[in-house]
């Protein structure tokens, strides 16, 4: 499928990170707990995902909480209050409730009177989408401020019975502010989107919505939690990220020399891995964290954002892909100069 192109650096506004903050439960699951869960050892989870532990929701947590926390160190990340927020988008696909949106939730816990929200559903990919759309918004000059967050409570979703899958998974929440600027070398330079609606049974969660209601027994009880075929995912994934990639390398005049570092979805170490060498990244700059975190779904780029800066592994000048491959399927990326 072909990606809908913007130009780098249009008109005379930028699209800058202004801020950055993350939030993770005080609750982890290590290899060692998933051994008295389920058939696994810490070396088959490992040499297979990366993954050491995952932090997970307690009992009375939601998503809502977590993003309200990540939204809240970004802001004060970015010096502002939350009255200066014009809109706020809230990637997850593990929302508060059916309706209203999590980020309605998290517009009145901050108190961002001025803000409108909604929720945006792309699975993992939901913030690199969501990052594109608040460029569009500001580089148009239509809002001055606007909070972009991942959050997920996956663990809701998780069949803790399915030892494939069910140690992939954290919670957790990242948040970004995108603020206009009129700083010259500085901001979003490019992003891009894509889908293919037609091989969604590869990463679904089926019930409940209007095809499996509420009101109607499931034909399988396990619809209710996530479905994946990881080997399909495994090689989409790492194709369209690639292909992704050179596309962003060919809009904005870039080769991999020139990224200073890579932030990919954390999906999987050994799929990071391969997308690296076929890029030929060297391992310094790509940031990996799903050792500590797992697979957090939309609020695994804006921790992994999060950290990254804080680590002071980003500084000024340095340009930073981020890429995302989820259920849709969906994918995306972009091109930040920081």
């Amino acid at each position: 499928m072909k990606s809908s192109p913007t130009v780098p650096f249009p008109g005379s506004w930028r699209a800058i990170i202004a801020g950055t903050g993350s939030y993770l439960p005080a609750k982890v699951l290590t290899n060692q707990d998933f051994m008295k869960i389920v058939d696994t050892t810490d070396e088959w989870i490992t040499t297979r995902t990366g993954i050491k532990a995952r932090h997970i929701a307690a009992d009375g947590e939601t998503t809502a909480q977590f993003a309200t926390e990540a939204a809240k160190r970004a802001l004060a990340d970015a010096g502002l209050e939350a009255k200066d927020i014009e809109l706020i988008m809230v990637a997850t696909i593990t929302p508060e409730m059916v309706f209203p949106s999590t980020a309605c939730f998290v517009q009145d816990a901050i108190k961002a009177k001025n803000a409108w929200a909604f929720d945006l559903a792309a699975a993992c990919s939901g913030f690199v989408y969501g990052l594109s759309i608040a460029r569009q918004f500001v580089i148009s000059g239509r809002y001055n401020n606007v909070m972009v967050i991942g959050a997920e409570t996956l663990s809701k979703i998780t069949d803790y019975e399915n030892r494939a899958s069910c140690i992939l998974f954290g919670d957790g929440a990242g948040a970004v502010i995108v603020q206009k600027s009129e700083t010259a070398k500085m901001g979003m330079m490019y992003s891009c989107a894509s889908a293919d609606g037609s091989s969604w049974q590869s990463l679904s969660c089926r019930a409940y919505g209007s095809r499996n209601p509420v009101g109607k027994p499931l034909d399988d009880p396990k619809q209710v939690y996530m479905d994946i075929n990881g080997r399909e995912i495994y090689q989409l994934a790492v194709r369209r990220i690639v292909e992704m990639v050179y596309e962003c390398f060919d809009r904005c005049n870039l080769t991999a020399d020139d990224i200073s570092m890579f932030i990919p979805h954390q999906m999987n170490a050994r799929i990071i891995e391969s997308i690296g060498k076929r890029l030929k990244l060297p391992s310094e700059r790509i940031y990996i964290n799903i050792s500590k975190y797992g697979n957090t779904s939309a609020a695994s780029i804006p921790i992994a954002l999060d950290e990254c800066r804080r680590e002071g592994r980003i500084k000024s000048g340095d340009i930073v892909l981020m890429v995302a491959f989820g259920g849709g399927l969906t994918w995306g990326a972009n091109v930040v100069q920081f």
